[in-house]
This record gives structure tokens, C-alpha cells and sequence, in this order.
């Protein structure tokens, strides 16, 4: 009975080390796993980050030269260099004098439009410009960003 009291207890610290044992091995082997997987995570977010901090510099380039164009624009309407012109249409009939008709509009109504007004619809329109650059700027770092997260799985 001794012997067999004996037998059972060595086996059961036999089987008592191997799980303890095989149980660290196995926490081992997780943990190089979960270094490996930081390893990898910590590379992508490196390049997403250098990927938003590119995008974020043309972005400001461009608006830096866009800004600076406007400018020259305002500037060039202010001085009258650039003056804003439309078709216009008159409802009132005038009579019809070809001899009247001079200059290179080719008969043709034009009408002038006030500086400031003009200025203010090159605004609005720079201002939508931008916009639609910054949303397509922010579409691609999100692609790239899905990119990256297609190998996580």
C-alpha cells in the first residue's frame, strides 16, 4: 500500500511539474508573440504617422501658394489690372445702329463688377477649393489606414 501511495504522489508531482512547466513555456511563447505583434503595430503607426504629417505638409502648401495667389489676384484688382467682366443682357430694346457698334466685344453686353464683389466670389470659391482638398487628404490617409489594418487579423 506504501508503494503504491508512493507511485501515486510521484506521479502526481510528475504530472504537477510537466503542467507547470509546459504552462510557462507556453507564457513565454505568448509573450514572444505579443512583443513581435507590438513590434509590427508600432512600425505601421510610424508610417501612418509619417503618412499624416506628409499629407498635412502639402496641405499646407498648397494653401500657402493658393493664399499667395489670391493676393496677387486682389491686388492685381485692386489696381485695376484684372477687371471682372460678364455677359449681361439689357430687357430694354435699343435701336439697332451697326455703325454704333464698336470696340472688340463683338456685340456682345459686358458688364463690369465691383472689386469687392469679385473678390468675395474668388473667396467663396477658394474657400470650397480647400475644403474639397482637405476632405480628399483626410479619404486618403483613411485608405491608408485601412490599408495597414487589412494585415491585423
Amino acid at each position: 500500500m506504501k508503494g503504491l501511495l508512493s507511485g501515486l504522489i510521484a506521479l502526481l508531482l510528475t504530472f504537477g511539474g510537466g503542467y507547470w512547466y509546459g504552462g510557462k513555456v507556453e507564457k513565454e511563447a505568448q509573450q514572444v508573440e505579443v512583443d513581435r505583434l507590438n513590434t509590427e503595430a508600432r512600425a505601421k503607426e510610424a508610417a501612418l504617422t509619417t503618412a499624416v504629417t506628409t499629407t498635412a505638409d502639402a496641405l499646407r502648401k498648397t494653401n500657402e501658394k493658393a493664399k499667395l495667389v489670391a493676393k496677387q489676384r486682389d491686388a492685381a484688382i485692386d489696381s485695376g489690372a484684372l477687371k471682372l467682366r460678364l455677359k449681361a443682357s439689357c430687357p430694354v430694346q435699343t435701336p439697332t445702329d451697326t455703325a454704333s457698334a464698336t470696340g472688340s466685344s463683338g456685340g456682345e453686353a459686358r458688364a463690369n463688377i465691383d472689386p469687392e464683389v469679385g473678390k468675395t466670389l474668388f473667396a467663396i470659391a477658394e474657400e470650397g477649393d480647400r475644403a474639397i482638398q482637405k476632405l480628399n487628404a483626410c479619404i486618403d490617409l483613411y485608405n491608408k489606414a485601412v490599408e495597414s489594418q487589412k494585415e491585423i487579423k
